[in-house]
């Protein structure tokens, strides 16, 4: 059977196989017409939710603030079938975190939590627990966040403890649990400390965690469909949660909302996602914007710093790739570095009949995330190799370009200067006082003239890159070829001249 094409916003894929049946397969079309910018994408879902059993998948693409593109296919229960859509609901299972991280830091916004207070100061069950060594620090509140508290990887357990009831938790808080290393050795990730975090947020803002996240999130971003209590909203519109096991699909149960929830309760909709997504991408670049958004937006930005725990790992995706990413994980987020994309923040969702992933680019204002709803079935590989294929087609923003500072501007021209004259004199008071320390006037004299023999006359306006406020990268076209320059600045006020070196470009 050849794989369904995916032609339009929502092309619908069927394909049910009872047990001891064959395949069939059917294709409608729902919707306007896609552009042809995302046919490839809507294939590679397409192919993905067929040889995944996947009963139904949506993914969306975000664009400076927009739902730019929604591709839907299968069906949200295999009763009904009704088409996935837009509207569908979905547990997008540990994508959950980062939600329950932001609504911590806003509570630290408030006043109201310190992150490197102990967490025991705000979860008093933690107090009695046994650490493993004599000589281990009690567990902070950033520790948990950042998944590096000591506790061990607990997915499969985890999973099933979401109804858990808040008396239950209580007590399996107060009895203690085992430490995989004492705090602050290594990342590993702990749903049970998210776990934590929840009953924090409860204890501090005096109400349900879930009503606390949906009061500071969800309401504000205008995520009206979404909750924690799953079997709440209109059955017509959840996309119910299987196993494919024994080569059939089997319902899950509906996990219930209970006291782990914080660590992926959530149901969701792509539209109302979309917002969630075009938030967090709002905090990038700072800007002197007025700051509307329910968190700050120097606040959204603090959950992509990592800790010091960084990995490497090959990248996701069909594709065999030379790119070896660094990983480290942040807040409720993981931070990636690529070496095509630069900046990705990334976290998968995997649940008893749901899996989901979600990928953002800071830098370029534009993400990724989809949904299934077959168990555990991460669709992190179909939203990279998308990201990548978008990439090769030029349909992802450019990268944001830092604007060039008014003191990187006027240091800029006193290089150019610097360059025609051939020495330094008559520029002191730009110089930092490093600079003539590191090299003097006259070996920077018969530095600048062995340049000119060897490229002539530069041109010198052409515009200089910046890294920073501070500092920039240039290259200018001479009479017998390239020159290459680095441009620094000194911290001082006014800012001065630290470093200026030039290099002759090489064919």
């Amino acid at each position: 059977m050849s794989p369904a094409k995916a032609i339009s916003v929502a092309l619908l894929f069927v394909a049910l196989s009872p047990l001891g049946g064959k395949h069939s397969c059917s294709a409608a079309l729902a919707g306007v017409a896609a552009s042809q910018g995302f046919a490839a994408t809507d294939q590679i879902f397409a192919d993905y939710a067929l040889d995944a059993h996947i009963p139904g998948l949506v993914y969306g693409v975000v664009i400076d603030g927009h739902l730019t593109h929604v591709g839907a296919f299968g069906v949200q229960d295999l009763v009904s079938r009704r088409p996935v859509s837009a509207d569908t609901l979905f547990r997008i299972a540990s994508m959950t975190k980062a939600f329950t991280a932001l609504t911590i830091l806003k509570l630290r916004d408030a006043g109201l939590v310190r992150l490197d207070t102990a967490a025991e100061d705000y979860v008093p069950e933690l107090r009695s627990w046994t650490y493993p060594t004599t000589d281990s620090p009690r567990i902070r509140v950033r520790q948990l966040l950042n998944h590096v508290a000591g506790l061990g990887t607990d997915d499969p357990w985890a999973d099933r403890q979401t109804p858990l009831p808040e008396e239950d938790f209580t007590r399996l808080l107060r009895g203690g649990v085992p430490f995989t290393r004492a705090p602050g050795i290594s990342y590993e990730y702990s749903n049970l400390g998210y776990a934590i975090l929840g009953r924090l947020i409860t204890n501090v803002s005096k109400r349900p965690f879930a009503e606390t996240i949906s009061r500071t999130l969800l309401r504000p971003l205008g995520m009206k469909s979404s909750g924690f209590d799953a079997e709440a909203a209109p059955p017509e519109r959840r996309a119910l949660g299987y196993r494919w096991e024994d080569n059939a699909w089997r319902l899950e149960p509906t996990l219930g909302p209970g006291a782990f929830g914080a660590i992926g309760g959530l149901q969701t909709s792509a539209n109302d996602y979309a917002k969630w997504l075009a938030f967090l991408l709002s905090a990038w670049p700072p800007r002197d914007d007025p700051d509307a958004g329910p968190v700050k937006r120097a606040t959204v930005r603090e959950i992509a710093e990592g800790s010091n725990f960084p990995s490497v790992r090959p990248r996701p995706g069909r594709a065999v790739s030379a790119c070896a990413q660094g990983v480290t994980y942040g807040m409720g987020i993981a931070v990636v570095v690529d070496c095509d994309l630069g900046t990705v923040l990334s976290h998968s969702g995997g649940y008893p009949g749901y899996g989901s992933y979600m990928l953002l680019l800071p830098e370029r204002g534009a993400g990724l995330f989809a949904f299934a709803n077959r168990t555990y079935s991460g669709p992190s590989a179909p939203v990279w190799d998308a990201v990548l294929t978008l990439l090769r087609g030029n349909q992802l923003p450019p990268p944001r370009v830092i604007a060039t500072s008014a003191e990187l501007a006027e240091a800029y021209v006193v290089a150019g200067e610097i360059y025609g004259a051939g020495n330094i004199q008559g520029y002191s008071e730009r110089l930092a006082m490093n600079f003539l320390l590191d090299r003097d006037a006259s070996g920077r004299a018969r530095d600048l003239a062995a340049l000119k023999q060897e490229v002539g006359e530069c041109a010198t306006n052409a515009p200089i890159k910046p890294q920073g406020a501070l500092r920039g990268e240039f290259t200018w076209r001479c009479t017998q070829g390239r020159l290459k320059g680095r441009l620094e600045l000194a911290p001082t006020r006014p800012p001065t001249i630290q470093l200026l070196t030039f290099e002759v470009v090489k064919p």
